[in-house]
């Protein structure tokens, strides 16, 4: 497995990390933990060193998960994990970053990862109630602690960014980036390369609808939360088929399968993009690992950008109530 740096950071990371909120909700009922922790440790032993959680993800179950599984393996990997949203009494997220819950949820977190420190410490979102610039100096005062290594935000504004980066130095930023939302093309890479921080795209396969695998006809489990999101109602599957038939022609030239073709042209963008598909399946994981070794000329990225911008993308990507809360 070939290894990245998060931008200007001491922080090396294997090029293609595992998210892991999936084994625990959003993508239907829960997978079993025993077989979750096995293919969590089946990824270590595939050269992947990168794995994220949070502790909404569950919540609280996901982090526990995590953290058996790669118990044996603490000095060999880098946990990223997540504070600043909480359910309330009636199972609502409610966004939460004052500096006191900073602290409690650390503690809950370096609990179930089983760990000393936290080695990248993302704030989920925004918190429009609590000043940036407090959250990244609650942040920077754990570093000083010892007790987190490594500062990030998840789905922030550039202007949120430069405010927190000046009082903490951020390693990176996590934002959904893919073939199928390309937004942060616009404001979000150029800021992150002037300040020397990373990307990690979650999301890179598109809730892994650019594995080729999801089509109009396709039924999700009444739990999956893919049944509230706009750009999954059958008529959007529909109409954005398209673009995976873009990368299905790509991929029977590179021999590789779409969603290797997806994960290489987001590896292609920047050497400091480390993204973190999801997986339940080994033959998943081990699908996702192969497009490191799946090498995009400059001709197929031309190919692949001037195909792309003919096609135009169907429905959200969130519910609205969601999307108020990202890039801020």
């Amino acid at each position: 497995m070939k290894k990245r740096k998060l931008g200007k950071s001491n922080l090396e990371v294997s090029a293609l990390g595992l998210g892991c909120m999936g084994m625990s909700i959003a993508y239907g009922l829960p997978a079993d933990k025993q077989e979750m922790i096995a293919l969590i440790r089946k990824a270590v032993e595939r050269g992947v060193t990168f794995f994220d959680t949070a502790e909404l993800y569950g919540p609280y179950t996901n982090e526990e998960l995590v953290g058996e599984a790669l118990a044996p393996f603490r000095r060999q990997v880098v946990i990223a994990t997540k504070f600043g949203i909480k359910l309330d009494s009636s199972g609502q997220q409610v966004q939460d970053s004052r500096p006191e819950l900073i602290r409690q949820s650390l503690e809950g977190s370096l609990k179930r990862l089983r760990v000393d420190a936290i080695d990248l410490y993302y704030q989920h979102r925004v918190d429009t109630e609590v000043p940036i610039e407090d959250v990244a100096g609650a942040v920077r005062d754990l570093i000083r602690e010892g007790k987190v290594k490594h500062f990030g935000l998840s789905e922030p504004g550039v202007k949120t960014i430069r405010r927190a980066h000046a009082v903490q130095p951020l390693t990176a930023i996590q934002s959904e980036y893919s073939l199928w939302w390309r937004r942060p093309e616009g404001e979000l890479l150029p800021t992150l390369e002037e300040l020397g921080i990373g990307l990690v795209p979650f999301s890179p396969l598109g809730k892994g609808f650019l594995t080729g695998k999801i089509d109009e006809k396709t039924t999700f489990d009444k739990s999956d939360f893919r049944n509230i999101v706009p750009r999954f109602t059958p008529e959007a599957r529909k109409a954005n088929l398209s673009l995976v038939d873009l990368l299905h022609t790509i991929a029977e030239r590179k021999e590789a399968t779409p969603a290797q073709i997806a994960l290489a042209w987001l590896l292609a963008q920047k050497p400091w993009i480390v993204p973190i598909p999801g997986t339940t399946k080994l033959s998943r994981l081990d699908e996702n690992i192969g497009a490191v070794a799946v090498e995009l000329t400059a001709d197929d990225l031309r190919e692949i950008d001037g195909a792309a911008s003919k096609i135009t993308i169907q429905g959200a990507r969130y519910p609205e109530s969601l999307e108020k809360r990202t890039g801020l």
